[in-house]
């Protein structure tokens, strides 16, 4: 395991480790890429945790629709793989694949303002979730909000009207009483 990973405001998180698999060191991941095993195709991961940051080589993977079973390189002991729980697993920006116009990934619409069709702000997305029908966006109050309310919105084409990433912002079609 390498000590010096990329720097830390270009690594973006695709997954995280939760546990050991085995005896031989194998630690079990949770995968946030879609689908699941599109993480493994990333062979060098930067580990964080607590302000705790190291590099290490995927080897080998395998896995199902719920979770991944990945070896690294050296490590071979079950016990040295229990001290990688919880650890988040990144990987530097620039390898993402390149996305057709319309298509962005979740953490490029991470804080962008949410302004609707009257103009009134919303607040800023703070996270994504995935649900069965259609992602969500988790838009928080901030600075200048229409109100103090967490609201829930789908990440729809009936909904998002505009994504502008260079003004930080994006339009969208939705009822404020709702």
């Amino acid at each position: 395991m390498n000590a010096t990973p990329a720097v830390a405001d270009d690594l973006i998180v695709i997954g995280k480790i939760y546990s050991v698999h085995g005896v031989r060191g194998e630690v079990k991941v949770y995968s946030f890429t879609d689908p699941i095993k599109n993480l493994l195709d990333y062979k060098t991961w930067t580990l964080r945790r607590e302000g705790n940051v190291k590099q290490v080589e995927l080897v080998s993977g395998r896995g199902n629709d719920k979770f991944l079973v990945a070896k690294l390189k050296g490590l071979d002991d079950r016990e040295e793989a229990r001290l990688l729980a919880g650890y988040e697993i990144c990987v530097p920006r620039n390898l993402f694949p390149e996305l057709t116009d319309g298509e962005y990934y979740w953490y490029q619409l991470e804080g962008l303002k949410v302004i609707d069709t009257h103009g009134q702000l919303f607040g800023k997305i703070d996270h994504l979730l995935e649900t069965g029908a259609n992602d969500v966006m988790v838009v928080k109050p901030c600075a200048g909000s229409l109100d103090d309310r967490e609201r829930l919105l789908p990440y729809t084409e009936q909904c998002v009207l505009a994504v502008d990433l260079a003004a930080g912002e994006m339009k969208v079609e939705w009822d404020a009483d709702f």
